[in-house]
């Protein structure tokens, strides 16, 4: 123990150091005996505690679904409605992003892939988020209080604003001369976001 914090285990550093290499080099990039070089261990003590590359993936990437879902409860604990339900999730969906830059890279990885590593499937995975938001956001329409979208379309959309900023930051680099994850940046990134996302919302005359 040192501060109240306790040492991250072998187990926690074997995936930690995994996230890195899925990120940096793909699922079909990394071996076994690069993510046991990372922690500092044999192939064999890696093997002690994941029987196989494949079921160190599905633990990442189930995690990184635990920690999501984890935070979008914790958001609607006292939910609000409307407008503000919509900026919290915004809140949470950007800071998730920012923490977990390794996480953006695999999930563009798996993305773009046509049958997911391993049959993970991370679009059926995030299938209940995304009807939630859709019916959701039908709700409000139907109210009044949003202006009328395709609401599908309306959630993608806002998929892609999240997630390409971070994924994309090497490109954006160049394409704006400064760091995109800069603190001020990132701060001015969102405020740009959750003012763009109200203003498309907004019903008209109000």
């Amino acid at each position: 123990m040192f501060g109240g914090v306790s040492d991250p285990s072998t187990r926690d550093l074997i995936l930690q150091e995994a996230r890195q290499c899925f990120a940096n080099q793909g699922y079909e990039g990394t071996s076994l005996n690069d993510i046991a070089a990372g922690v500092g261990i044999r192939r064999p003590s890696l093997l002690h505690y994941f029987p196989s590359k494949e079921a160190i993936y599905r633990q990442v990437m189930q995690d990184a679904l635990t920690d999501w879902d984890l935070r979008i409860r914790a958001s609607l604990e006292a939910p609000p409605d409307g407008w503000e339900l919509v900026d919290k999730i915004l809140a949470v969906s950007f800071e998730f992003f920012r923490a977990n830059p390794e996480l953006v890279s695999i999930v563009r990885r798996e993305a773009l892939n046509e049958k997911g590593h391993l049959g993970f499937d991370l679009g059926a995975a995030l299938r209940p988020y995304f009807l939630r938001a859709v019916a959701f956001f039908e709700r409000e329409m139907d109210a009044g209080r949003f202006r009328r979208h395709d609401p599908e379309n309306l959630v993608v959309t806002g998929y892609g604003a999240l997630l390409s900023y971070f994924s994309d930051h090497w490109m954006l680099t160049g394409l704006l001369n400064r760091d995109p994850l800069a603190p001020d940046a990132l701060e001015a990134r969102f405020e740009h976001l959750r003012s763009f996302v109200r203003a498309a919302l907004q019903p008209d005359g109000v």
